[in-house]
């Protein structure tokens, strides 16, 4: 029998709340509402493998929510990886649930909501994560609703007789059962914000481009992952790949009868010839005509600058980490071996990012102490995000400007530095749990994690962090060692070499036509470092104005 009441005030009982497929149970957690593992979707196994997501059946009496539900099929991390990302695998088949924490699990609280998508390199990571507690975003007066999503071959495998882009499908649903259901446990579905880190902030950035996600969340948050499609072709082969080892067609149908645990060692294999450095083939978003019509960056600048798309209503804040290439490099020792390789490895970095002699040489005249490893860690974290990420910025229209930042606090586990994912814990407020010291070390500074939380929480409420908004100047906000401030144009100097490579000196970061770079030179194919394993998607600060 479905329950209406919830009991709000006394907080003397569970807290019960009917969704509109049932009833869900959930628990006080230091006067916090928290309820795990609600199906938003039914289970994407059997007859629905690969294919789009569907409603859960509605179920009678109450549905206990008390613990995290199944995370989706995944393979573990690497051994050195492991030692730094949490990663908890929940057995089951209802892996498409989400959890909510509110302050006020009723209908006429009308808080603002947050929608966190994790990062994972689309192929790991679950909302079970221990660094992504709700329980500061609800007790500062945020509705905090975390979702799983398909990963993978599962989510991203490209097949001729399934429709592509499964995992992005799934977001979609999520959002759509929040903007149904979320009154209900005291949020206002006309102020909500997605954010997402790495793979999740590259998915909000395909639903902010796509005409299925309009009207689904007011403001959107992008942490090291910039608006992108894969080429079909480097998904396809991923795909043809694993079809070669399994012996069977590549097709979902062939895919579907193979055993799951197979299916995901294979995958696993297969992912060690791919990396974020070294491209290759790679699951990833694509261009599929329907929930992503075009390139998402693409559609986002052309609509920043008076076009029909681009979300021109939702705000923006978009951000880094100083070092985010650290994470792809220091846990195997990668580092010094690209330090040892010296002028191939640069190579190899121009080859990546399909520049010449001038843009290596210009790293090296900004950052005249630097090692090769950290040249070229610089070089492919701008290309790859760095560079989307202001062009964006730029494109954003005066009435719904973006907001900039870079986190800069050094890991306090030796090598790491501000490497990637490393601001979770302190967006999050959950730098004390022992998974989020894994990555930060010991002694994490709680009054960073108070200030980065506050932006956050102060940008869902208001759509303004705390500090200017995007503008000629370029100003980012800098949470690092001391006081948070604001720097101007930190990274300028990198940025006008890529725009010299386009061939147009001084152009416009914004003009949709210099997203790709073109190709005046190739450099000579080298030889390069091939890693056995890498962690989810993506250097120094350049000189800067600071600004108090």
């Amino acid at each position: 029998m479905a329950v209406d009441a919830v009991d709000s005030v006394s907080r003397t009982h569970d807290p019960v709340v009917t969704t509109p497929y049932g009833a869900v149970r959930g628990r006080y957690e230091d006067g916090i509402a928290v309820f795990r593992g609600i199906p938003y979707a039914a289970p994407p196994f059997g007859a629905r493998r690969f294919r789009p997501p569907v409603p859960p059946e509605p179920w009678d009496g109450v549905c206990d929510a008390g613990e995290f539900g199944p995370t989706p099929p995944k393979p573990p991390y690497s051994e050195a990886y492991a030692r730094l990302l949490a990663d908890p695998v929940v057995p089951g088949d209802d892996c498409l649930n989400l959890n909510v924490w509110t302050p006020e699990p009723g209908p006429g609280a009308r808080l603002p909501v947050m929608v966190w998508i994790h990062g994972g390199a689309l192929t790991r990571g679950s909302s079970a994560v221990p660094v992504y507690d709700g329980h500061a975003f609800a007790r500062d007066g945020v509705v905090l609703v975390s979702i799983n999503y398909r990963l993978g071959v599962e989510g991203y495998g490209l097949f001729p007789d399934a429709p592509p882009n499964a995992g992005l499908r799934d977001q979609l649903a999520a959002l759509e059962w929040v903007r149904e259901s979320i009154a209900r446990f005291g949020g206002d579905p006309d102020r909500v914000t997605v954010f997402g880190e790495s793979a999740g902030a590259i998915s909000i950035g395909a639903l902010l481009a796509g005409p299925r996600a309009q009207g689904l969340f007011r403001r959107a948050v992008l942490q090291s992952g910039p608006p992108e499609a894969s080429e079909r072709d480097k998904v396809r082969r991923m795909v043809r790949r694993m079809a070669t080892r399994l012996k069977v067609p590549a097709t979902a149908r062939a895919f579907a009868a193979v055993d799951r645990a197979l299916l995901l060692r294979t995958q696993a294999d297969v992912a060690r010839l791919s990396s974020p450095v070294l491209g290759g083939p790679a699951f990833g978003i694509v261009v599929d005509g329907d929930l992503v019509p075009r390139d998402p960056m693409q559609a986002l600048l052309e609509g920043g600058a008076g076009g029909a798309g681009g979300a021109p209503d939702v705000d923006l804040l978009l951000g880094w980490t100083s070092e985010e290439y650290r994470l792809w490099l220091a846990p195997g020792g990668l580092m010094e071996r690209v330090d040892r390789l010296g002028p191939v490895a640069l190579a190899g970095a121009m080859a990546r990012c399909r520049c010449g002699h001038e843009v290596p040489r210009g790293y090296r005249a900004i950052h005249p102490r630097a090692g090769t490893a950290d040249l070229v860690g610089q070089m492919v974290t701008d290309h790859l995000l760095r560079v989307p990420l202001h062009r964006l910025a730029d494109a954003r229209p005066p009435r719904t400007p973006a907001y900039v930042y870079e986190f800069a606090w050094p890991s306090n586990v030796p090598g790491l530095g501000a490497c990637h994912a490393l601001e979770l814990g302190f967006v999050f407020d959950t730098v004390e749990v022992p998974q989020a010291a894994q990555l930060a070390g010991p002694g994490a500074p709680q009054e960073l994690a108070d200030a980065m939380h506050a932006a956050w929480v102060r940008f869902a409420v208001e759509g303004d962090p705390g500090w200017q908004p995007w503008d000629a100047s370029h100003p980012v906000r800098i949470f690092g060692a001391g006081a948070p401030h604001t720097v101007l144009g930190p990274r300028d100097r990198e940025l006008a070499l890529w725009d010299a490579e386009s061939g147009r000196p001084g152009a416009p970061l914004s003009s949709p036509e210099s997203i790709s770079s073109p190709r005046p030179r190739r450099p000579r194919r080298v030889m390069a470092v091939r890693p056995s394993s890498w962690p989810p998607l993506p250097p120094r600060a350049g000189g800067g104005r600071a600004r108090p």
